[in-house]
């Protein structure tokens, strides 16, 4: 499994690629569209921004998963969004936009985990890897969330 520090370290050199080439690069990996996450730290209070692929949509909603490659620990940002749900998002190069996050129902996900499969294999594999059941999240527009 990638450690905090080589995770870190990719998403910096994600976010470097994006800004070296004005957004012309980087904005799709594997075929998936990439968004830019920033939860607020439920220690540190303060906003924390991670690079993530985004294996499906659904309606207005954008699904990513919590799969840390596999580790038996859930990633940092899933663990400060599920404290904190509002969160921005820029979407596959578009201006960010508040959002607010949820974990996936048991039937939402059992619809939504072949559709991310398909999207991109490895998923599965890394659901292999681990004891704990990799969560979806859907990320809502605030509109669309503001009655829940």
């Amino acid at each position: 499994m990638p450690s905090d520090w080589q995770l870190n370290l990719m998403n910096d050199i994600h976010k470097g690629l994006l800004k070296l080439t004005g957004g012309r690069a980087g904005w799709h990996v594997l075929g998936m569209p990439v968004l830019e996450l920033t939860t607020i730290g439920r220690k540190s209070g303060q906003p924390r921004t991670v690079m993530l692929t985004s294996p499906t949509q659904e309606g207005n909603s954008i699904v990513i998963v919590a799969s840390r490659g596999g580790d038996d620990h859930h990633p940092s940002w899933f663990v400060n969004l599920r404290e904190h749900p509002d969160v921005t998002v820029a979407y596959a190069g578009k201006a960010k936009v508040p959002m607010r996050a949820r974990i996936a129902s048991p039937d939402e996900r059992a619809t939504l985990w072949p559709r991310v499969t398909a999207a991109y294999k490895g998923y599965a594999g890394y659901q292999k890897k681990t004891e704990r059941e990799i969560p979806l999240v859907l990320l809502e527009p605030v509109e669309a969330s503001a009655g829940q």
